[in-house]
């Protein structure tokens, strides 16, 4: 059983849906605290040939709420307008705009204001957009000690979900040993994107920008391709 573990991200770029599909079971945050300038609630798409973010708007609270807590701004009836208006204008001449942005408007409008259930919902409109039948378990609904941080909490988290393999973005590759892992027989791997490289429009290529973008310049099958576009480590 092979499986990964992240924190909810807002349309989050390709190596996000590449970890999804490398595994059996991907467990999704929910009960962590919300961390500013982080990726959870906003994200890079392509304008005018350079990368620029879109963001949710959150309602002001406690900054030691966790995602789950965590609820849209009460603009925000009025600010998805300006989101969608903002990808439409960017990419309304995107070789596929019209299937890619009729799955944007779609997570746009769902109607429910709590910031991870709407975040939920359109990883899970995307994983369907790009055939990944790999099933999300939401981290709250496993049973864990409070007390659990960090590499102690992944290992608790792969032992319930009966994990032999642990696969994390390369990027975490300082922060877990293998050796830990193996003395819990879980063998554990990091996933490194290709480089990825594509047309958008005439402009020089802006990597690793939202899963938006991807989809704005290839096709549905060109997309799922770029799936398995990585090495493991």
């Amino acid at each position: 059983m092979k499986v990964a573990i992240m924190q909810p991200y807002f349309f989050p770029y390709i190596g996000y849906f590449q970890l999804i599909n490398a595994v059996d079971k991907f467990v999704l945050y929910d009960d962590i605290e919300y961390t500013k300038k982080g990726w959870i609630n906003r994200n890079r798409i392509l304008v005018n040939g350079v990368d620029a973010y879109i963001s949710l708007p959150l309602q002001n609270d406690s900054d030691f709420l966790t995602v789950k807590e965590r609820y849209l701004a009460s603009s925000w009836g009025k600010d998805k307008k300006k989101i969608s208006n903002r990808i439409k204008e960017s990419y309304r001449k995107a070789p596929y705009f019209e299937q890619s942005f009729e799955l944007i408007e779609s997570c746009l409008e769902f109607n429910n204001a709590n910031l991870f259930e709407f975040i939920l919902n359109s990883l899970k409109e995307t994983l369907k957009f790009l055939n990944i039948a790999t099933p999300i378990v939401v981290s709250s609904t496993i049973p864990l000690s409070f007390e659990l941080k960090a590499e102690d909490k992944v290992i608790a988290i792969c032992k319930k979900t009966h994990a032999s393999i642990y696969i994390n973005p390369i990027g975490g590759i300082s922060l877990y040993n293998k050796e830990t892992f193996k003395a819990q027989e879980i063998k554990l791997s990091f996933l490194q994107s290709n480089d990825i490289v594509y047309s958008q429009y005439k402009n020089d290529f802006v990597p690793w920008l939202s899963i938006i973008d991807v989809i704005m310049f290839n096709s549905v099958g060109k997309a799922i391709d770029l799936l398995n576009s990585y090495t493991l480590k």
